[in-house]
């Protein structure tokens, strides 16, 4: 059984797609916590946003934000076990997995967590200036341009796979997205982004608007059709994420892996090293010590 992961880019891309249909110019009539945990700020108090039409809606990194009239906003993070569900209005709140349910006049926004360790996060924010607290500062990749691009890559030295994958660097792509791109790229995840050729940035650049564009748009028009209420990084079109023992769609090898703590990379040896495999204990730990330790600290990564 494949583990949960945390909704990347296309997937928040997603939801947002979905709630913009139900929740744009509709009142928030009511907020209600199955489990207090998940509100992280005092003030405002939550009563504020109850009554107050939703205006906006933005994604910043991961996150998903609710712009409610009077310049209040309401940021939600998934983390891993995180989801979304769109239900009758005034659904029951029963169960440890129900965490929050956002009412509105056409029915009721559900957050669910699955597993004992609640990661997910609710915070309402008094203005712009607070909610610009909550960007770590990478650049959309959608939006940039390859000296940007690669400018954000370069300003550390660290493996592509982390590079990808920080915050700080890049906007909203995390293990998932980063396999699929790097394998698009035909790069190894284990390079270095300060010993790149230039070809190989034209490459990396040309995948990761590919790769985020097909999903994004993919996802969307899904989420036009019906909510998305079964999110997950493991996708049965995917390249090699998930993939682990199954042939590449490129060549036909199998798609190998490397393990590190509880996370894990799938690539392509023939499509991206080489040939090289690259799952022995040395570049395990490559890949682990370029990698924050939890997913607290990856997430907690602010530009410097």
């Amino acid at each position: 059984m494949q583990a949960q992961t945390m909704p990347e880019l296309p997937d928040i891309a997603a939801y947002i797609t979905a709630l913009e249909a139900r929740v744009l110019g509709q009142k928030l009539e009511r907020v209600r916590l199955g489990n207090p945990f998940l509100l992280r700020s005092v003030t405002p108090p939550l009563s504020m946003v109850e009554g107050r039409t939703v205006e906006q809606l933005r994604r910043i990194g991961k996150r998903i934000a609710f712009g409610v009239e009077g310049d209040l906003w309401l940021v939600l993070h998934l983390m891993i076990a995180g989801r979304l569900h769109w239900k009758k209005r005034d659904v029951k709140l029963g169960g440890r997995q129900n965490l929050a349910a956002f009412d509105f006049p056409n029915g009721s926004l559900l957050l669910t967590e699955a597993g004992s360790k609640h990661r997910a996060s609710l915070h309402l924010l008094n203005g712009e200036q607070e909610l610009s607290a909550f960007d770590a500062g990478g650049i959309d990749v959608l939006a940039a341009d390859l000296d940007q691009f690669q400018t954000a890559l370069t300003r550390e030295n660290h493996t592509l796979k982390r590079a990808l994958t920080d915050p700080r660097l890049l906007s909203g792509i995390g293990n998932a997205y980063s396999d699929e791109i790097l394998h698009a790229a035909q790069l190894s995840p284990v390079a270095l982004t300060q010993k790149i050729k230039e070809e190989e940035w034209h490459r990396l650049f040309g995948a990761t608007r590919q790769t985020l564009q097909l999903w994004v748009g993919r996802l969307r028009e899904e989420a036009k059709a019906a909510f998305p209420e079964k999110v997950t990084a493991f996708r049965r079109d995917m390249a090699v994420h998930g993939r682990y023992g199954m042939p590449c769609p490129r060549c036909g090898d199998k798609v190998l892996r490397i393990r590190y703590a509880d996370k894990e990379t799938n690539y392509c040896a023939r499509c991206q090293t080489g040939g090289k495999v690259l799952a022995d204990r040395s570049l395990s730990r490559l890949l682990g010590s370029d990698w924050p330790r939890t997913l607290e600290e990856l997430e907690a990564l602010k530009k410097r």
